[in-house]
C-alpha cells in the first residue's frame, strides 16, 4: 500500500518547542504528530457514536414512553458489577 502525507502545518515556534519537549526517548516529532492525529480520529469517532446512541435512546424513550431515572440506571449498573465480581471470585 502506498503511503500518503498530511498537509504541512505552520505553527508558532512555542508550539513546536512544547511538542518537542514532551517527546519520548527515540520518538520523532513526525511520529508524535501521527499518533496525535490517530488519537483525535479515534476520540471523534467514539464521541459521534456515543451521541448517536444517546439520540437513539432518547427516540426510543419518546416512542415507548419508558424513561429511567439516574437511580434506576445506577442500581442496574451496580447489580451488574456485583454479579461480575461474584463470578470472578468463584
Amino acid at each position: 500500500m502506498k503511503t500518503a502525507t498530511l498537509p504541512s502545518l505552520r505553527v508558532d515556534p512555542e508550539l513546536r518547542a512544547a511538542a518537542e519537549s514532551v517527546l519520548e526517548e527515540g520518538e520523532s516529532l513526525s511520529a508524535f504528530v501521527e499518533n496525535s492525529v490517530k488519537a483525535q480520529i479515534h476520540y471523534r469517532k467514539t464521541q459521534a457514536e456515543f451521541i448517536a446512541r444517546g439520540l437513539a435512546s432518547l427516540a426510543e424513550s419518546e416512542r415507548t414512553g419508558v424513561y429511567y431515572t439516574t437511580e434506576d440506571v445506577l442500581s442496574m449498573m451496580k447489580s451488574k458489577l456485583d454479579a461480575a465480581k461474584a463470578a470472578k471470585a468463584r
